[in-house]
């Protein structure tokens, strides 16, 4: 009974429900993960991109990596996984050994929290979620139930309200972590690297009380500084604000989606993407 229910959620996750796209879900090489499609062949060159929701592009019909190869030809590879971290990639040989043999590797800037790091460890394929306090935090946070926390960010905004002084011994770690990890991550993909910032603003200066409303989450003006110079380019993309006026319009979701779409880029958001990513990438390759 367990098994069957595990296997329903994957399937809820993997195959929405009406009013969803068809998110032709798809794996590559020897990976667990599942991927956007359709499955792009591997047989000839490609660009692949690396990032979170963004890129998967839940709730639209086309995400960017596939408005940018409508107007490109190039051949583009959506790795992009729902809530990811770093983790998730360096956590698969055989999706790093794709993004080596790419064109380039855009690597959409994703959030500090979705990582394992010496305070607490996150599911290793699914980074958002949390899965267990290590002892250091559980003695810093006494007053704190963390069989209460199934989701990172949950967890880290409890923590900020129960004792903020403590919280930014944590967020400290995370941001250091995120920097290790990225910087691994970059390291993995040949140098051919295009570092991509996708947000409502640009990157801030770090915070003294850190917002856990904006992504992406923790990352501040200085860490994508201290990665940068593993990446062969740099583009910072930040949405119009027409762009994000248009709310839901053109997106498609399920029943009870709708408090999630809101969250989440819209066609017009993915479309200025696209036309900024697409002309950088012709001059760059």
């Amino acid at each position: 009974m367990g098994e069957l229910k595990t296997w329903g959620r994957v399937m809820a996750y993997a195959y929405p429900g009406d009013g969803a796209p068809d998110y032709f879900p798809c794996r590559y090489g020897t990976s667990k993960l599942l991927f956007r499609g359709p499955r792009r062949s591997l047989d000839r060159a490609y660009c692949v991109v690396l990032g979170g929701t963004a890129t998967y592009g839940k709730f639209v019909a086309r995400p960017y990596p596939a408005l940018v190869e409508a107007a490109t030809g190039l051949r583009m590879v959506n790795l992009g996984c729902i809530n990811a971290g770093p983790d998730v990639y360096l956590n698969d040989p055989s999706v790093l050994a794709i993004a080596a043999q790419a064109q380039v590797s855009i690597v959409q800037i994703m959030g500090a929290p979705n990582l394992t790091n010496r305070f607490y460890t996150v599911h290793p394929r699914r980074n958002d979620r949390f899965l267990s306090a290590q002892p250091i935090l559980k003695s810093m946070f006494r007053e704190v139930d963390f069989t209460e926390f199934h989701f990172t960010r949950h967890m880290l905004q409890a923590l900020q309200v129960a004792a903020p002084d403590r919280f930014l011994i944590v967020a400290e770690e995370l941001r250091s972590a995120w920097v290790s990890r990225m910087q691994a991550l970059l390291g993995s993909l040949s140098g051919r690297v295009l570092l991509l910032w996708i947000a409502d603003q640009p990157p801030g200066q770090p915070e003294a009380v850190p917002d856990l409303t904006r992504d992406p989450v923790l990352v501040d003006v200085e860490m994508i500084s201290s990665i940068r110079s593993d990446s062969r380019d740099y583009l910072e993309i930040t949405s119009s604000p027409g762009a994000r006026a248009q709310g839901l319009r053109g997106m498609n979701y399920g029943p009870m989606e709708a408090p999630a779409a809101l969250l989440v880029p819209g066609p017009a958001v993915h479309a200025e993407i696209a036309a900024a990513l697409a002309s950088r990438l012709l001059r760059l390759l």
